[in-house]
């Protein structure tokens, strides 16, 4: 079973839920084909893109329960 957390990379994240790309995108992340971001963590992408982890990890949550 997929468990989102602030370790989950953004690999694992897209080929669970290929959707989250629209709200990854709408937060600034558009480097989301570049190999090397697949492999972050949503907690180093929050911290590079100067958004808290636990805020990403709640709208990320909030969007995948519609």
């Amino acid at each position: 079973m997929f468990r989102l957390t602030k370790d989950t990379t953004i690999g694992e994240l897209l080929r669970t839920y290929p959707d989250s790309a629209e709200i990854l995108t709408e937060i600034g992340m558009h480097c989301l084909g570049c190999p090397s971001a697949r492999n972050e963590t949503l907690e180093q992408a929050a911290e590079v893109h100067d958004i808290d982890p636990e805020d990403l990890i709640e709208d990320l949550r909030g969007f995948l329960e519609q």
